[in-house]
């Protein structure tokens, strides 16, 4: 179950797509922003409906 989530990097402010994989339920993970190449820290949560996805800087 994947799903597109669009977010701003939290470092360098671009505009940005990542895919979510929504079927492991609950997720703490980081993932570089592929234009700055820093690292971002994704928590995803999911209560079997809904999904929300928040983003934050390795140092936050």
């Amino acid at each position: 179950m994947l799903e597109n989530q669009a977010y701003d990097c939290p470092y360098c402010g671009e505009p940005v797509e990542a895919v979510v994989d929504l079927s492991a339920g609950d997720q703490l993970y980081y993932e570089d922003c592929p234009v700055c190449c820093r690292p971002i820290l994704f928590d995803l949560r999911s209560d079997g409906q809904t999904w929300s996805v928040d983003v934050r800087r390795e140092d936050e």
